[in-house]
């Protein structure tokens, strides 16, 4: 009999919960667990490399780091750092992909800022059609964006070019449809006239997913104003550079590849060199836990004692794990302290070169760069998302 009864008891008992909640209206809803995840700001940058857009390229080499320092002041709420996480496209190649839209994806979204730097430095401009749906669409449905319930990441999309944006078999409008349901912001940089752009249809694109239309001179350039502190700030990085220790397969090559990255920037410009230098000094953004041992240990990605001898440079092979420790950590307060010297003397600077800009302001170029729009636009946009820069 208890075995009859018991399928008609458990009905019995669900049914009363049922009507407990009709009345109460008030569910019992179990906690949420796990760990919250912290907020990122995803962006993906997408230039048109037709034969025209040199001058963007140069730019873009040049921009990336004080977007880099910009987006590093973000906080959230609870003084939170967000991950930031970066992605390139190129468009406008006719070597790439015809099938493709003439699209192809440089690099997903990485936080390994020299290996996007190098990226950067690999474009170059040659002739075909620029498809601003398909790159914008590839890019959309390409790309891992965010899709934790309830995380307010800043999810945007920064397109260049200066050709008709209505080029191509996939209309924009597709892709629009696409980036409201992902949660993401297009951007559109016009390269030319503010209304030459809006005749080419680059403003129907930031309207669309509440983004922001505007243009550029790309063959514009920063004005080069030397200060007191330029000497300074590149000893320091010198300095900074010999706290970073390489370990694991690929460790001395990507050490190598830090020293590159610091000297084409430099070569492009001495400020160019230290928009860098000054995105090194914030460990939160310039972080290379995969390679070197100072940020591996920081971030707990490597446990010292159990750390295989064979990963460690020929210097550090010997030595004992309590030797170890004591290198790492005086490697990191070195660090600490290098890093905090370097955005003194950048606050100094910056000072110095806005008092030069008021004193010159009627004879300089003030035109708008790819620097100044994007982060103009990263400054607006990253409010909506609760987020301070500082």
């Amino acid at each position: 009999m208890n075995q009859l009864f018991k399928p008609a008891a458990i009905t019995l008992l669900i049914v009363s919960a049922l009507i407990i909640v009709s009345f109460t209206g008030k569910p019992v809803i179990p906690k949420a667990t796990g760990t919250k995840l912290n907020p990122r700001i995803q962006v993906a940058v997408l230039l048109d490399v037709s034969g025209s857009m040199e001058g963007l390229i140069e730019q873009a080499k040049a921009q990336l780091w004080n977007m880099v320092s910009t987006l590093g002041k973000a906080r959230c709420e609870g003084e939170i750092a967000p991950k930031i996480e970066i992605a390139l496209y190129e468009y406008g190649r006719s070597s790439n992909n015809v099938k493709e839209g003439y699209v192809k994806q440089i690099n997903g979204f990485i936080s390994d800022l020299d290996s996007l730097s190098q990226n950067l430095f690999s474009l170059k401009t040659n002739g075909g059609d620029e498809y601003c749906g398909q790159v914008i669409y590839s890019s959309l449905n390409e790309l891992k964006w965010d899709a934790a319930a309830g995380q307010a990441s800043y999810k945007v999309i920064f397109i260049a070019g200066n050709e008709d944006f209505l080029q191509g078999n996939l209309h924009y409008t597709k892709a629009c449809s696409l980036a409201k349901q992902k949660g993401v912001i297009v951007n559109t940089i016009y390269c030319g006239d503010k209304m030459q752009g809006i005749r080419e249809n680059w403003n129907l694109a930031g309207e669309c997913g509440n983004g922001s239309y505007t243009h550029i001179d790309q063959n514009g350039k920063e004005d080069e104003i030397p200060t007191p502190y330029d000497s300074l700030i590149y000893s320091l990085n010198h300095k900074l550079n010999g706290t970073y220790i390489s370990y694991g397969y690929g460790g001395a090559a990507y050490k190598a590849k830090q020293a590159e990255m610091d000297n084409a920037n430099a070569s492009m410009s001495k400020a160019a060199g230290i928009k860098r230098i000054n995105a090194k000094s914030n460990g939160a953004v310039y972080n290379n836990a995969g390679w070197d041992l100072v940020d591996a240990r920081g971030t707990g990605a490597v446990d010292l004692a159990k750390i295989d001898k064979k990963d460690l440079p020929d210097s550090l092979k010997n030595k004992t794990s309590a030797e170890l420790e004591k290198i790492v950590d005086a490697k990191s307060k070195e660090r600490n302290y290098i890093q905090k010297e370097i955005a003194t003397l950048n606050i100094q600077r910056n000072t110095f070169i806005a008092t030069a800009k008021a004193k010159n302001a009627g004879n300089k170029n003030n035109g708008a760069t790819l620097e100044t729009e994007v982060e103009k636009i990263i400054r607006e946009q990253a409010k909506r998302y609760k987020m301070n820069i500082q």
